[in-house]
């Protein structure tokens, strides 16, 4: 069974894992692919960012791994 602990509003931890939680406007810009293609670097390298692409969304809020 899962547990969830609310360690502040925006706060909780789930089975152990601290998640943030974000409202509509508050998403962080990382939010929603998985990695993205950044370039290349000085050895000839492709570079990639990496973002949010797991989250579940809970009492109004989106919640993400911090």
């Amino acid at each position: 069974m899962n547990t969830i602990k609310f360690t502040s509003k925006t706060t909780l931890k789930l089975n152990g894992v601290e998640y943030g939680g974000y409202e509509l406007g508050e998403i962080p810009p990382s939010f929603g692919y998985k990695e993205k293609f950044d370039g290349v670097n000085e050895h000839g390298e492709d570079k990639f960012k990496y973002g949010i692409n797991q989250w579940f969304n809970y009492k109004g809020l989106t919640w993400v791994i911090k």
